[in-house]
């Protein structure tokens, strides 16, 4: 070292760590630092408390689509078409998935080939887009499926079930 020191290390007596540091050959006995440090950090690990965990989900504001929204996450804008009019009230959205406001047993017509689930490839309206002139009149909808608006289907016009 830069000061003339000694640094040595050796085994005097089973399992005690002698070591020097200094000029005159003092040992420091390494063992009962070691001790004390486990000792420490032993009790600072059994002091800390112990805290079940909490899980928080957070799902945000309803989505601003101009023709509803689908059902499931992460509930992007469904096109024109894809909802009949019972699924509005007064041209505003009942809502889906976990922001639905509309009544308890609640089955609404959807057309599920303007889903991309179901292939659709065509034009979507993405948040914050304004609705055109077409409105919510829905005079030629033709709806192919029931949901309830959390997310489960009811079933095809004709009573049979949609897988």
């Amino acid at each position: 070292m830069a000061d003339g020191s000694q640094f040595r290390m050796a085994f005097t007596q089973p399992f005690i760590l002698e070591l020097t540091l200094n000029k005159r050959g003092e040992p420091m006995r390494v063992f009962r630092y070691l001790v004390f440090v486990t000792v420490v950090v032993g009790l600072f690990f059994t002091a800390t408390s112990k805290t079940q965990a909490q899980i928080s989900i957070q799902i945000g504001p309803e989505p601003a689509c101009p023709y509803g929204y689908y059902d499931y996450a992460p509930y992007p804008c469904a096109p024109y078409g894809y909802y009949g009019p019972e699924w509005f009230s007064g041209g505003v959205f009942l809502g889906a998935g976990p922001w639905f406001h509309g009544p308890r047993h609640f089955h609404g017509h959807v057309d599920n080939r303007y889903d991309p689930r179901h292939g659709y490839r065509g034009p979507m309206p993405r948040r914050g887009d304004r609705a055109d002139d077409r409105g919510h009149g829905h005079d030629n909808f033709r709806g192919n499926e029931m949901r309830d608006g959390r997310g489960h289907g009811g079933g095809h016009e004709d009573g049979h079930s949609h897988r």
